[in-house]
């Protein structure tokens, strides 16, 4: 089943402002809370759809990728992860009779990498790994390896955590239980069985019971070409496996990119300065720049060039994350250097030139738009 688009499940235009957004998601919301329609299965799906639209275009990063790359824009950033901490103003969107709904609210949906899937068993937590790249490789992309600690199966019980199963007495064997708050009321995982509604009598020597044990992973990581450094790379599966053999969480990699002698970026441009001497800005010239990935471009200097003067190459930046090969521009800031030392010879040749070109004592100021 194909996703439909974030402002129609909120039935909410483009240009929706923020106010519009949470009126419609608290309207959808109270509608389709699944304890309020316990015999309509398609209320589940439908309040989930909202939470995740909602999460999407209450966060200004996150609604502009979405606006200008659809579902795969959200999808780099981490995509929707349903933890609490995205609604952390539902106090200011359901009204302050709601009390603790943030705390339920994350309960319900396994805030803290400890999300439960729809039987109640609990799912692995997520793992987060930061990763230092040159400004390069941030560019044109990387392959990484990377070394972490995670949660597996142990290998004496097979993660199955002991011998000897009972039923649970907090819960009575439902695996969960009930919170309740204003007029929402939220099933939970019981915390006593961790939402398998049975304990194990003897619990394994070598886990604790837990069914897991700590392993060393080695994964390779690629980081895309263009990869914004405010974005994270979500590899599902990737995380500690849960209790009794319930699925792993997913690794998340946050990317740091080391800073450039002599580019910076802004979105899919880069911008360096190029120093051109006071002939060359005056009579104009051919120079010849090198791009990031070491292209030797010859650019045309104009005659009369001031200080400052922007001249673009077109192409020369960076790639557009998931753009089909499309770049953005280079930007070469032009700085004039002044000589700092001169012959007596040269400050005559000076002096000559300032007296031909009716140079004044008293200048008169200039608009600022001209500058």
């Amino acid at each position: 089943m194909s996703k439909r688009d974030y402002y129609e499940v909120l039935g909410i235009a483009k240009g929706a402002g923020g106010d519009e957004i949470k009126k419609a998601y608290r309207k959808l919301a109270v509608k389709y809370h699944p304890d309020r329609n316990q015999d309509n299965p398609e209320a589940e799906v439908k309040f989930k759809e909202a939470t995740e639209a909602y999460e999407v275009l209450s966060d200004d990063k996150k609604r502009s990728a979405y606006d200008q790359f659809g579902f795969a824009g959200v999808d780099n950033m981490g995509g929707p992860s349903f933890n609490a901490s995205a609604f952390s103003g539902f106090e200011d969107l359901f009204g302050e009779n709601m009390g603790g709904f943030g705390d339920i609210f994350e309960s319900f949906f396994g805030g803290g990498g400890r999300r439960r899937r729809s039987g109640g068993r609990a799912r692995g937590g997520d793992i987060r790994q930061d990763l230092r790249v040159d400004f390069h490789q941030a560019v044109f992309g990387m392959e990484a390896q990377l070394e972490y600690d995670r949660q597996e199966p142990c290998g004496t019980c097979n993660g199955a955590g002991g011998e000897g199963v009972r039923t649970c007495h907090q819960c009575g064997g439902t695996g969960q239980v009930r919170q309740s708050s204003g007029f929402f009321s939220i099933a939970t995982a019981c915390g006593a069985c961790g939402g398998e509604g049975t304990v194990i009598e003897n619990p394994c020597k070598t886990c604790g019971g837990s069914g897991t044990q700590r392993s060393r992973q080695k994964l390779k990581v690629t980081v895309p070409p263009g990869m914004d450094p405010e974005r994270r790379i979500r590899l599902e599966g990737q995380g500690h496996y849960g209790p009794k053999g319930s699925p792993a969480g997913d690794l998340y990699v946050y990317i740091h990119v080391r800073p450039h002698a002599h580019f910076e970026r802004h979105d899919h441009d880069m911008y360096c300065v190029i120093p051109v001497s006071m002939t060359q800005a005056a009579l104009g010239a051919d120079i010849w720049v090198r791009t990031l990935d070491d292209k030797r471009i010859k650019l045309k200097v104009p005659s009369g060039t001031q200080d400052g003067k922007m001249l673009r190459i077109r192409g020369e930046g960076v790639p557009v994350l998931n753009g089909g090969g499309r770049r953005g521009d280079l930007y070469v800031k032009l700085h004039v250097e002044i000589p700092s030392r001169l012959s007596g010879k040269e400050k005559d040749l000076l002096r000559q030139f300032a007296e031909r070109h009716g140079e004044v004592e008293e200048p008169t100021p200039v608009k600022l738009k001209d500058l």
